[in-house]
Order: structure tokens, then C-alpha cells, then sequence
């Protein structure tokens, strides 16, 4: 049975135009060259997103935090995989956010449906 991580590194993945890569050694999910989630290494029980409207809510939960260098001031929080108050369902939710904000209009709308 799949882990939490594999199961958003597979979700993240099915967005439109995802593609996955590995820099710094750990799986990060891209759209357009841009990066919409860091996933840290196989063994990483924590990834970052960047969030706009959940970011209040995903830094109350425990554990979670600003990413460090410089990202935090830009919106990104690196986040717990496995927390009270954390389901897959929130933590897909926190990973379309943040697609959404990295991702060109034109993908967004495909992603509603609108094209």
C-alpha cells in the first residue's frame, strides 16, 4: 500500500503538464520548469507548498513552518506529511493550491474543466 508521500507525489504528478525532477537530491513536482511542491527525499516525511488562501491554516498546524531560505517570505510552507488535523484529502487540496499559483492561467482553466 501506497505512503501519504507517494500518494501526493502521485496526485501532484496527475496535474496538467506535472513533470517531476530532482534537484538537490530530492522529488520536486513541476509545471512549466516552475516548481509547485518540494517532496524532500524517499525517506522525506514533510513537503512545501505555496499557499495564498490556506497559508493561515497550514502554518497552524503542528509542525509546520515558513521555509527557510527566503521562501517563507513569498508564501511557501514546509508542512508535516502525517499531523493532527492533516488528511490526504487537506494535503491535495494544499498541493492544488499551490499548482494553481505557479501554474499559467491556461493549465488552471484546463484544470476546471474550461478547455
Amino acid at each position: 500500500m501506497a505512503g501519504v508521500r507517494d500518494k501526493v507525489r502521485e496526485f501532484a504528478l496527475s496535474l496538467p503538464e506535472a513533470t517531476e525532477d530532482h534537484p538537490w537530491g530530492e522529488d520536486v513536482a513541476k509545471v512549466r520548469g516552475k516548481i509547485f511542491v518540494f517532496l524532500g527525499g524517499s525517506a522525506s516525511k514533510r513537503m512545501t507548498v505555496k499557499l495564498e488562501e490556506s497559508h493561515a491554516h497550514a502554518l497552524s498546524i503542528e509542525g509546520a513552518e515558513p521555509t527557510g531560505y527566503g521562501l517563507g517570505a513569498s508564501g511557501w510552507v514546509t508542512l508535516p506529511l502525517r499531523a493532527d488535523g492533516i488528511t490526504f484529502a487537506l494535503l491535495r487540496d494544499w498541493v492544488e493550491e499551490s499548482y494553481r499559483i505557479v501554474a499559467p492561467k491556461g493549465l488552471v482553466a484546463r484544470l476546471d474543466g474550461q478547455n
